[in-house]
């Protein structure tokens, strides 16, 4: 006779590389905490077992959370890195970031540093040429 054993996990996007934290008894566990961390879609497996608890068969299923934020409306962070040395940091603001890397800079000269920004679901993407742009406004966009 076969046998669902089901578990609850809380993800942060329907993408293979996705955040999953977990795995949770109940539904009500895995909304919760998925909730806590901003995420906002529960996955729920389902495994069919043999007589002898062998798995036959594994299901996925993705739920979207109500009222969830989407990932385009998600914040984002800002990370500094040096590319020279390696050291790094993390931001709110686009000012600190700039800020953290003058004072970078001149402690060591020949030193550069690269800014990255992550958002949830989409990882790491550098934004080259950053200097002297203004990061904590939308770009505006060409004529």
């Amino acid at each position: 006779m076969a046998y669902k054993e089901t578990f609850w996990m809380a993800c942060d996007s329907v993408e293979q590389l996705r955040a999953e934290y977990g795995p949770f008894h109940t539904r009500l566990e895995a909304e919760g905490e998925a909730r806590k961390l901003g995420f906002g879609y529960l996955l729920r497996y389902e495994h069919i077992l043999d007589e002898n608890e062998e798995i036959q068969e594994v299901r996925c299923i993705f739920i979207e959370l109500p009222g969830a934020i989407p990932l385009e409306m998600a914040a984002t962070s800002l990370h500094t890195r040096c590319a020279s040395c390696g050291e790094s940091s993390t931001h709110e603001k686009g000012w600190q970031a700039e800020v953290w890397a003058d004072i970078h800079e001149f402690e060591h000269s020949r030193h550069r540093v690269r800014l990255f920004e992550h958002a949830r679901g989409k990882g790491l993407n550098e934004i080259g040429g950053w200097r002297g742009l203004r990061l904590d406004r939308p770009a505006k966009p060409p004529l």
